[in-house]
């Protein structure tokens, strides 16, 4: 049984990559913490979204935070003392479970949670934090300026929580405590107008928004693993989406991100490649022409024959991106609807990939291919949660444009260098097809900063985003929405509001004072947060 009224110095909504990092960064520095999850399972993109980690080429030498670094570190000494690796694989420094090309840290997302579980475990133990499971916020109280409590459903039946905290954060994957708090808040595309950035359009366009995908995990064994027909099918089978310029959406084929040129990629279930050989860095090769290996989240010629029937692949490509309609803001139940409809577009990518998808051997379909429910933590082998690429985003007191970090604009000065920075990030402005009828958008970026104010809302003054849910524009959300950046993010957040409570000060007015600015920020460099990047170590991509 859960108490109807809880307290807490703070109080994390959402217990993805940031939400975890904030809650760990609080608790370290002495403060009380209640943090809160919709789904199964925490950890958000990297497990119940179950997207390998987009990280940058530098990520195993510098240009992350300590702990983040565990994470990561945690991750391969569960391979290393738990699975039968081979010895060439076990010797590695950089052990890439998966050797995915996307990824130099492919994994099975079940890996994950339990290396966050433990992170957490010695907090939750004294009592210092309190995980609430499976609650999605529904309301809010709000006092002037102040968020004082905030209300949450629980998605198994129980009763209603309300949580009273000196501070909220705001980690959920698609800002939902925005709306609920009356905190001020952007969606979709800003006007070139209103943010100066050469990619926006001329007007503002708020219900334009990046699709949002359910991936799922397949291996290809013996036997015939049909799925049933899906209910949708037929309409997805013949979906032809702008960007794909007549081409069907359920193929090998889609649009290059960066050249807009259809590409058709090839499909070969456990190739037998060089798995020791892969080299995932983004920045050299996307890796992306075969789709077995590229998200591939199990390389079974890794560990002991036998062990692994099949590799196990990640599905997470042009196909499954549901676009058809936004699901933030917009009514409960109609989002729920939309969340369906992205299942079965996902299911219809199986069932044609099963049925229909062009062969290697000139041959239809692989009815070999069968779901991995266990691996997904879920009933139907698809992920718990979906992928979300964008959130509403605050009204921040410091907004990041594409001027401040694209390589077209900046050069090689870099992205612009913030004195309040709180970490740093790197990524190419990757933006997916959106409800707009938008094509990609694939600029190159400089390595970039984070800029404190980003994190803070103009008017609230206790609530603080600890997700993709920052002051960045949709152009700009496009790198800033990574795991690594998430995970900065929110450790940051954290940080800063167990730092404020001990000190009896406020998010602005750390913001606003060089000298409380600089002692936080020295915490922070004193916890592993690099503020900075290395001169000359890093460059554009």
């Amino acid at each position: 049984m859960t108490d109807p009224e809880l307290t807490a110095d703070i109080l994390i909504v959402g217990g993805g990559l940031g939400g975890v990092a904030a809650a760990l960064a609080a608790a370290d520095r002495g403060a009380s913490v209640i943090l809160t999850e919709e789904f199964e399972w925490i950890g958000g993109q990297l497990t119940s979204q179950a997207v390998p980690p987009d990280e940058h080429p530098w990520v195993e030498e510098f240009g992350i935070t300590a702990r983040y670094r565990a994470l990561r570190d945690g991750i391969r000494d569960v391979y290393r003392r738990r699975y039968p690796l081979i010895d060439a694989a076990a010797d590695r420094a950089d052990l890439n479970p998966g050797a995915g090309w996307v990824s130099k840290l492919c994994h099975e997302p079940r890996i994950a949670v339990g290396v966050l579980e433990e992170m957490l475990a010695p907090h939750r133990s004294t009592g210092r934090v309190r995980l609430l499971e499976r609650r999605r916020p529904i309301a809010a109280h709000v006092d002037g300026d102040r968020v004082t409590s905030v209300t949450l459903a629980s998605e198994v039946g129980e009763d209603d929580v309300t949580v009273r905290a000196a501070y909220v954060l705001d980690a959920t994957e698609t800002g939902e405590l925005l709306p609920l708090t009356g905190t001020e808040y952007v969606t979709g595309f800003e006007s070139r107008a209103q943010t100066g950035e050469p990619s926006a359009p001329e007007d503002a366009q708020p219900e334009n928004i990046q699709a949002v995908s359910v991936c799922f995990v397949v291996e290809h064994v013996d036997g015939d693993h049909t799925i049933e027909r899906p209910a949708d099918y037929d309409f997805w089978r013949s979906y032809t989406p702008a960007a794909w310029q007549g081409e069907r959406m359920l193929s090998w084929t889609a649009p290059n991100p960066r050249t807009l040129e259809l590409s058709t990629r090839e499909f070969d279930p456990n190739p037998g490649d060089d798995a020791l050989a892969v080299d995932a860095d983004q920045s050299r090769n996307a890796g992306d022409h075969n789709l077995w290996i590229f998200r591939r989240i199990a390389a079974r010629d890794l560990f002991d024959q036998g062990f692994y029937a099949s590799d196990l692949c990640l599905v997470n490509w042009p196909s499954i991106d549901y676009f058809v309609a936004p699901v933030i803001d917009v009514p409960r139940e109609i989002e729920l609807e939309r969340y369906a409809q992205a299942r079965e577009l996902s299911l219809s990518m199986l069932y044609w990939m099963q049925t229909e998808a062009p062969r290697p051997d000139g041959g239809t379909g692989f009815p070999g291919l069968r779901l991995r429910p266990d691996i997904m933590g879920s009933a139907d082998g698809l992920a718990q949660a979906p992928y979300h690429r964008e959130s509403r985003r605050i009204r921040a007191l410091t907004t990041i444009t594409e001027n401040d970090v694209s390589y077209a604009v900046r050069g090689e000065a870099g992205a612009t260098r913030y004195d309040e920075s709180v970490g740093v990030g790197m990524y190419r402005i990757d933006l997916h097809p959106s409800t707009g009828g938008d094509t990609y958008i694939d600029v190159a970026s400089t390595p970039f900063e984070i800029p404190l104010g980003a994190l803070i809302p103009e008017r609230v003054t206790n609530l603080l985003a600890a997700n993709k849910n920052i002051g960045t524009t949709h152009i700009t959300n496009g790198c800033y929405r990574l795991h690594p950046v998430e995970w900065n993010i929110g450790e940051a957040a954290g940080h800063l509001a167990a730092f404020c409570i001990a000190e009896g000060t406020t998010p602005h007015a750390v913001h606003a004072s060089g000298e409380l600015l600089a002692d936080y920020q020295r915490e922070l460099n004193a916890s592993g947060v690099e503020l900075h990047w290395p001169e000359g170590r890093v460059h554009a991509y």
